[in-house]
């Protein structure tokens, strides 16, 4: 039987917390299991749901987040913690207590995404991670034929007007099915989203280049072309290609 992970949410706005379970119950594994609008709520329902992992907001009346989360320390058993807050000034603070991530509102899907990544590793046997929507094989029908293209050797992913480009060392295909739902299929496996409209395996990234106001250009093995990041993903791609 797949193992759940159980999450609870700590924010003192309704709509944040709302919005950041809306955003976990897409992902698979995760099961939310309560909220709380307070540090010492939060203390609370830890110990009487004993959840996984908090996403927890740092600015909170009385007890804040980080003292909150140094109290979850002292558990018996002590959850993983993703700080999720509107201020980056205290993420130093955040790793010195071993958070696993620390988002910044407004959220970013695909940053909780990764987020939940990391998580999944960290609490899921690798052989789970890869039960549910993992394909063999990507299909794709070609002048009446239907071609399977071992999934190692996708290169990048990209959305052009009506259909998705799949491109590997040698060959280039189309495909009906959207970016977002290849994205969610090919979740168990390496590929990440670098821009809006291109998604690439990070095995066989080569090189990373800075290039204008944040942005950087990826090259791929294989390949001549360099593909834009977007700013606002190089930091998690950066962590994802890192040791």
């Amino acid at each position: 039987m797949n193992r759940t992970i159980k999450v609870l949410v700590v924010d003192d706005e309704r709509y944040a917390r709302e919005e950041m379970i809306f955003l976990l119950e897409q992902q698979p594994f995760i099961q939310v299991v309560g909220e709380a609008d307070s540090g010492e709520s939060a203390i609370m329902k830890a110990i009487q749901l004993q959840p996984d992992v908090l996403f927890l907001d740092v600015e909170m009346p009385k007890m804040n987040g980080m003292e909150a989360a140094k109290a979850l320390m002292e558990l018996k058993k002590v959850p993983l913690i993703v700080f999720a807050t509107a201020y980056p000034q205290f993420a130093a603070e955040a790793f010195r207590i071993n958070a696993i991530d620390y988002l910044l509102k407004p959220y970013d899907e695909e940053q909780v995404k990764q987020a939940v990544i990391r998580i999944q590793d960290k609490l899921l046997p690798k052989e789970q991670i890869g039960t549910v929507g993992r394909p063999g094989k990507l299909a794709v029908e070609k002048d009446g034929e239907i071609d399977y293209i071992p999934i190692q050797e996708i290169l990048y992913m990209f959305r052009d007007e009506k259909v998705t480009k799949v491109l590997t060392k040698g060959n280039e295909y189309e495909l009906r099915t959207s970016l977002k739902e290849l994205e969610s299929r090919l979740m168990p496996f390496s590929f990440f989203r670098i821009h809006k409209g291109y998604i690439v395996n990070l095995q066989h990234v080569k090189r990373l280049t800075p290039w204008f106001n944040g942005a950087y250009q990826l090259e791929l093995d294989g390949r001549t072309e360099k593909l834009s990041v977007s700013r606002n993903y190089v930091r998690d791609l950066r962590q994802q290609l890192e040791v």
